[in-house]
């Protein structure tokens, strides 16, 4: 079959094409090129005038995993609603599996993954990824904190044996890259430890957490996995946090990191408050250093639940708790688990300084290819507040209407009221599609050209930006329409996306046997298998790339 857009304004940075009007021709589920005079369409949707752009990829969101699910149980309140909804799609800050597919593709999203994927959580994060409709899904393998690697790095091992050890482990869980949360932090945290600094070395195996975070973005690198190493900092949330910021980017001396919601990561300690933006100093170090990427984890005002496998962090927080009520857990030798309610009020000095953090961080970072569109899903807001953070960039008015209804001491503390920058619908479409795609791997996702997934998303211009990106017209997944007027019309499932890279499998030996002395399960249990994938359909492997960085 064949379908044609015609007419239709197209944002596909990818290709170099900005605004451009132009028809988009698509048969068995991919974009082709014009099939000439000769063929007649099957289909034909008239796009005169409107807006059309990739379906849009979330790089970062809580979507899937042990932590989704304690929040769902904390947050019991969110899916009470049940009953009232015959569609299924309950919970705000913890929707279910359904809602999650449901919201992402209503907004023109065909794509999220799950930034925070535990080892031994893996199998059960892939299960519930899989009952996600409408979107494909993949997930981050968390590392950092685990003993195996520990032990690695104590022993002396070489660079050789822990990117096998991670080779290995990309592998065995089925994972696209790698994530560290709080480099040696958490396993610290395991021995009473409640802070860890760049330098210092951890209780156990005195290992600093500038080796694991070196040893581990080399590793990345060494495999030639597309995304760099997907790095959740340290000493989350702390007055006086850039400073660790920027130690991190100078401790990979060149090698590729992503710094994720880096918002949290961006505050300095400075003035009669002890807490100050230094959004400009982080901005001004990514500006400077190709080889840095960064998401902003933007927060907006509301309720939400923060979910994290930061416990030390998460601790630090739990008296800060709305609803009071929390949970932390310890997960065997891998990392950890805490829950937190919390709400931010945009009358609170603090939240309304994280706010225009989040903003500066998004107009000072001058290329769009290097920073992107997240909130932390749920931990700075629901990724159903997209559609407002798109207009707070593109709307300066808007922008400042806003900030004038915050915390009347906010002008004095930040830079956001001067700052005149627009985005375009160019750098909208490049940050939420054509950057995301770049930097996993995703080479026939994020654009229009010729051999790429149909994908698409069909918006009318509105002034009101928001209200344009809440509700697409129409949304294409695989080249089939499943939202008209941000209505779900035909349900479909997702595809989940994996890197599988070379390794030497005499780490398997070792791996075994420590297995057998201190995990819950053997080594052969431990790896999934290609057929527990969407019952071994939907599996897209994405080629890794060695020495290409």
């Amino acid at each position: 079959m064949l379908t044609k857009l015609a007419g239709a304004r197209l944002y596909d940075p990818a290709n170099g094409r900005d605004g451009a009007v132009g028809d988009l021709f698509v048969r068995d589920g991919r974009i082709v090129a014009d099939p000439g005079p000769g063929a007649a369409p099957d289909e034909v949707h008239d796009l005169s005038g409107r807006v059309v752009m990739a379906g849009a990829i979330d790089i970062h969101s809580h979507i899937a995993g042990g932590k989704v699910n304690i929040a769902r149980l904390l947050m019991a309140e969110e899916h009470r609603a049940a009953a009232q909804e015959p569609c299924g799609c309950v919970g705000l800050a913890t929707p279910s599996t359904h809602a999650t597919g449901c919201r992402y593709a209503q907004m023109g999203y065909t794509a999220a993954f799950e930034p925070a994927m535990l080892p031994s959580n893996a199998r059960h994060a892939h299960l519930e990824m899989a009952d996600i409709p409408l979107i494909d899904t993949g997930g981050y393998l968390v590392l950092g904190n685990d003993d195996l690697l520990l032990e690695l790095l104590a022993s002396g091992a070489g660079e050789e044996a822990v990117a096998d050890y991670v080779g290995f482990m990309l592998n065995a869980t089925r994972s696209l890259a790698v994530k560290a949360v709080n480099p040696g932090g958490i396993n610290a945290f395991k021995y009473n430890q409640r802070r860890l600094d760049v330098d210092e070395n951890g209780p156990f195996h005195a290992i600093t957490p500038r080796r694991i975070l070196t040893s581990l973005a080399g590793a990345v690198q060494r495999l030639g996995i597309p995304h760099p190493l997907h790095l959740h900092g340290f000493n989350l949330g702390v007055p006086g946090n850039v400073e660790a910021t920027l130690d991190s980017i100078a401790a990979v001396d060149g090698l590729r990191l992503h710094l994720t919601h880096v918002q949290f990561h961006a505050y300095g300690a400075e003035g009669d408050r002890k807490f100050s933006s230094s959004a400009a100093r982080v901005a001004e170090a990514v500006n400077r250093r190709p080889n840095i990427s960064v998401d902003v984890g933007q927060i907006m005002f509301g309720q939400t639940v923060t979910a994290s496998a930061d416990t030390m962090a998460q601790m630090n927080n739990a008296g800060l708790a709305h609803p009071k009520k929390w949970v932390m857990m310890d997960i065997e030798c891998d990392a950890g688990c805490g829950v937190v309610p919390f709400r931010y009020r945009d009358k609170v000095f603090v939240n309304a300084l994280q706010w225009a953090i989040g903003l500066e961080l998004f107009l000072l970072i001058e290329d769009p290819w290097r920073v992107f569109l997240t909130t932390d899903h749920p931990n700075g807001a629901p990724f159903t507040s997209y559609p407002e953070l798109i207009r707070l960039l593109m709307d300066r008015d808007h922008r400042l209407a806003r900030m004038a209804e915050l915390h009347p001491a906010l002008p004095e503390h930040t830079i956001l009221g001067s700052l005149t920058r627009e985005y375009s619908l160019g750098e909208i479409a490049t940050m939420t599609r054509a950057a995301p795609a770049r930097i996993l791997g995703l080479t026939d996702r994020g654009h229009l050209g010729p051999g790429a997934v149909a994908d698409i998303t069909v918006y009318t211009d509105r002034p009101d930006r928001r209200a344009m990106f809440e509700k697409p017209d129409l949304v294409f997944k695989d080249g089939r329409l499943i939202v008209r007027d941000g209505v779900v019309v035909a349900v479909l499932q997702g595809r989940t996306h994996v890197v599988e890279p070379a390794y030497d499998p005499t780490i398997e030996s070792w791996m075994a046997r420590r297995f057998d002395e201190r995990m819950g399960q053997r080594l052969t249990h431990f790896r999934i298998a290609e057929e527990e994938i969407r019952g071994g359909t939907g599996l897209v492997r994405h080629a890794c790339l060695p020495g290409a960085f």
